[in-house]
């Protein structure tokens, strides 16, 4: 094969894979930090509200567990039987594939996505099963807690003292176009577990001495949090045109081997970080005038100790040898996204200062043409 044709093979399965990703069908997935918050409850609140507005909506696999509240909510959406198996002796019910993608609905509702499959099924997992439904055009929306995430697996392990033996890769939420947190306080989901609204009566004490407890749920409760929060950084990167991104704050700190004014700069820079939970740099531009051969050993000593109290204070230190002092600044402001640039205030007054200082000067101007903040610390 010549040149010419590889590369109309490749355009050629390039405009393929294009197609598909416009036919494949979309992923809603309903998140919660363990079983019992309301996610099943909310998945059919909105298959009502589909079916209602004419939408080919089914409902593919569903697991109440016999909660009267939710179990109601069956009632007039179209079920997809299951499917019996016989597996070792006995009766056993999977979620029908074959039936879903042979009936091609618009949306269909796939419960307890990290389920094990039983054996001889097409897939060995629920979520493989997913992912054969999105490819053939239908949407799905599922539901999962957030302990059967693989790379929270050890964490959540640690926290619950209980190891998950299903779970589901990372990348099948980072597929999703929407995550739903279905967010309760430990003291709400406590209350519902007591109500016997969650398990069986039997169930009740023993899930209140193990995994139903108030810190527990709360570590629980914040992995689910940073996923959601993970997952909408994710999607505005990839959806948000840059230019009307709303920009996380970003702090760069410029220092020089001025002691006292470098650490200044170090720890009112460390504070704005905190307030705004932010990450920080501190620049130093080592010119040639401050190469180690020209200052004393009492500056450069004092230059190191600034360099590991930023450190201590969770600032990333970037040292750079250059004369550009006002290129290089905004050269590292520009390319690590930097918000806010924060200087000491010069020993000059501030009108000298800018009649006189060329770095300050320059780096005013520079300034004015970027969206970039200057913050002058005294």
């Amino acid at each position: 094969m010549g040149l010419e044709e590889e590369h109309k093979d490749s355009s050629v399965k390039s405009f393929l894979e294009l197609v598909k990703t416009s036919r494949r069908g979309k992923l809603k997935v309903y998140i919660g930090m363990s079983a019992g918050v309301g996610k099943t409850y909310r998945m059919l609140q909105e298959a009502h509200a589909l079916f209602r507005n004419e939408i080919d909506i089914q409902i593919g696999y569903i697991e109440t567990h016999n909660r009267a509240e939710t179990h109601a909510l069956l009632a007039g959406v179209p079920i997809i039987a299951r499917r019996k198996i016989f597996y070792k002796g006995k009766e056993l019910e999977e979620m029908d594939l074959q039936t879903i993608l042979n009936r091609h609905p618009e949306v269909v509702i796939v419960d307890e996505l990290a389920h094990t499959n039983i054996e001889g099924s097409k897939n060995v997992k629920r979520w493989q099963d997913v992912l054969d439904i999105l490819d053939a055009g239908i949407s799905v929306i599922t539901a999962v807690n957030i302990q059967h995430l693989e790379s929270l697996n050890e964490e959540v392990e640690d926290i619950t003292g209980i190891p998950i033996t299903e779970r589901i890769p990372d990348k099948v939420l980072q597929l999703a176009d929407e995550i739903v947190n279905i967010d309760l306080t430990a003291d709400e989901l406590i209350d519902r577990l007591k109500q016997g609204k969650i398990y069986d009566p039997t169930k009740i004490e023993r899930a209140l001495q193990n995994f139903f407890q108030s810190d527990k749920i709360l570590q629980l409760r914040e992995l689910a949090l940073k996923e959601v929060a993970h997952h909408l950084e994710r999607k505005i990167d990839v959806e948000v045109p840059k230019q009307v991104k709303l920009r996380p704050e970003r702090f760069l700190a410029c220092i020089s081997s001025n002691a006292e004014t470098a650490k200044v700069v170090i720890r009112k820079t460390a504070r704005l970080a905190s307030y705004y939970r932010s990450p920080w740099i501190v620049l130093y531009v080592q010119s040639s005038s401050e190469s180690l051969d020209r200052i004393k050993l009492d500056k450069q000593r004092f230059l190191l100790n600034n360099f590991k109290l930023a450190t201590e204070l969770g600032a990333e230190v970037v040292k750079i040898k250059s004369d550009q002092i006002t290129q290089t600044i905004l050269h590292i402001a520009t390319e690590r996204e930097v918000t806010t640039i924060c200087i000491g205030k010069p020993h000059l007054s501030l009108f000298q200062v800018i009649l006189k200082t060329t770095v300050f000067n320059e780096l005013l101007k520079r300034l004015a043409a970027t969206e970039i903040d200057l913050v002058i610390l005294s």
